[in-house]
């Protein structure tokens, strides 16, 4: 796949404004919708035992008041997103997805 920035201008189209916020800091305001992600895990491929690749796979959390918003479903199209769960809190949807890019 590509690197983190590509990751952001990705999921930066899908939301359709620059509310995408990566690893953010307890104190910065976030405005909704808006998609949260960060480095979560990673996978090694290797051959002749010795690692041959590594795919960074990133936690993202689409967060957003409208509980029948597309967002999620657009963030589910991407190549190697898995859903993982959806939970409520503070009237706010959360969808949570996994993906390695």
């Amino acid at each position: 796949m590509g690197d983190r920035l590509e990751l952001q201008t990705e999921l930066e189209n899908i939301l359709g404004s620059r509310n995408v916020y990566f690893q953010p800091p307890e104190t910065i305001k976030m405005a909704y919708p808006c998609i949260i992600y960060s480095r979560a895990t990673g996978d090694t491929q290797f051959a002749n035992n010795k690692p041959y690749t590594f795919t960074v796979q990133y936690r993202i959390l689409v967060v957003d008041k409208n509980p029948d918003s597309l967002i999620p479903k657009k963030v589910a199209a991407l190549p190697t997103c898995i859903f993982d769960r959806h939970y409520v809190t503070n009237n706010l949807n959360h969808d949570v997805f996994n993906i390695y890019y």
